[in-house]
């Protein structure tokens, strides 16, 4: 059996057919995925699809690139350009467990830093990034961490705020080797998605292929980020075998052995609970 452990059913894309994207996930042999949550008006969708099919997890999280949204998550924030309410970008430990109590919720993320194309100062990502893990402390679930052009300070924040005390994923890892073990020595395990499938992704083949087997898991990252040779598609939980077959190839493994070990890591991390559906 394979697992997806970073998926986002909820978005349009995907939201729309998802009988057909959970019965071709199953067909595909991928028997669990999570359902990754990256705002907080999205966290009543992404339960409710945890609710609806067996085998599908929830997390709750704001990704760093977004804000949270007025009426829906807090306190309106300040007022944007066109005279509207803008983004208020508070959040409190509260607020994440309060969600995460429900047992179908195994993960607090997607969290961390993303320096891509925000400008500082900011402040209040990282601050936000501290309070997920002060809330995944508190309940004692998993991290799912998000870090782009920020490996630096998300390390160091992972380690001022003591999330090696939870553990989680570095999920779609693209960073270097260094970044990995460093988070591998926080107590990480370390996700591949499609990327790996690439024809510019050599460097980050070198580090799939050096990755404890014990700390592995893959993903899709679905809709984004469709594996090879579906680059450009609509990527959903089905394809994840796609990257299986690439880390395979690099490991001198089978898809189906690497499926089964990224399962099992993936049950280890999240320990999921049997699912009400199943």
């Amino acid at each position: 059996m394979y697992v997806d452990s970073h998926c986002h059913l909820s978005l349009p894309e995907l939201a729309g057919d998802l009988d057909a994207v959970v019965a071709r996930m199953r067909a595909a042999g991928v028997g669990q995925c999570l359902n990754v949550c990256v705002k907080l008006s999205e966290y009543p969708a992404v339960l409710q699809i945890a609710q609806r099919y067996a085998g599908v997890y929830a997390s709750v999280g704001v990704h760093p690139d977004n804000g949270i949204e007025q009426g829906a998550d807090g306190p309106g924030g300040p007022t944007g350009p066109d005279g509207k309410d803008g983004p208020d970008r508070r959040l409190d430990v509260a607020a994440l467990l309060e969600r995460a109590a429900d047992p179908l919720v195994v993960a607090i993320g997607e969290t961390g830093l993303d320096y891509y194309r925000a400008q500082e100062p900011l402040d209040w990502q990282r601050e936000r990034f501290r309070i997920h893990i002060r809330a995944a402390r508190a309940c004692g679930k998993p991290l799912v961490i998000h870090t782009r052009s920020a490996a630096a300070d998300t390390l160091a924040i992972m380690a001022e705020e003591g999330a090696a005390q939870v553990g989680g994923v570095m999920h779609c890892f693209t960073e270097t080797q260094a970044v990995a073990s460093a988070a591998l020595a926080m107590n990480f395990m370390i996700s591949f998605s499609g990327i790996v499938t690439f024809k510019n992704a050599a460097a980050l083949r070198a580090v799939a292929a050096s990755v404890p087997l014990e700390r592995l898991l893959i993903e899709t990252d679905a809709p984004y980020l469709a594996p090879m040779p579906h680059r450009g598609k609509v990527n959903e939980p089905a394809w994840v075998v796609k990257v299986a077959e690439q880390i395979a190839a690099l490991r001198g493994s089978s898809p189906e052995a690497i499926g089964a070990i990224t399962a099992e890591n993936f049950r280890a991390l999240f320990r999921p609970p049997p699912h009400p559906l199943g």
